[in-house]
């Protein structure tokens, strides 16, 4: 699992590309503030709807039925965990990058985030690290 301000800013990212101009799902003319404002929002609208990490990991908005998450910051913990578990070495390429650029959020704005999206920093917070 990713940082929530990470992960949407990939999302963010990830949908400003070139690619993306003109559909309803490019965020190309828009600052990484209005997405996350636009994302707290009860229906957001397409450009920033992506769902949930927690309610991506959740059963039917219960609690997360996963037996172990880790955080995106802590792939080499994840790696190690699986190499042990399923007894094979891994070695994994880095895929789906999204595009490099700098990105942050107004402390308002922040604070709408956490208060909104509070399952999705819980869980981060719980994660393996």
């Amino acid at each position: 699992m990713r940082h929530p301000i990470d992960w949407l800013s990939s999302w963010y990212r990830y949908r400003n590309r070139d690619d993306l101009v003109g559909s309803k799902n490019s965020t190309r003319g828009v600052t990484f503030d209005e997405f996350v404002v636009e994302y707290c929002e009860e229906k957001p609208a397409p450009f920033a709807n992506v769902g949930s990490q927690a309610k991506f990991l959740a059963a039917n908005n219960g609690p997360t039925k996963c037996d172990y998450v880790f955080r995106y910051e802590a792939q080499p913990k994840l790696i190690e965990f699986l190499e042990t578990r399923l007894n094979v070495k891994l070695a994994l390429k880095e895929l789906n990058v999204s595009p490099r650029m700098e990105v942050s959020l107004l402390p308002e704005v922040e604070a709408l985030l956490r208060h909104t999206n509070a399952a999705d920093f819980a869980l981060w917070e719980a994660a393996q690290h």
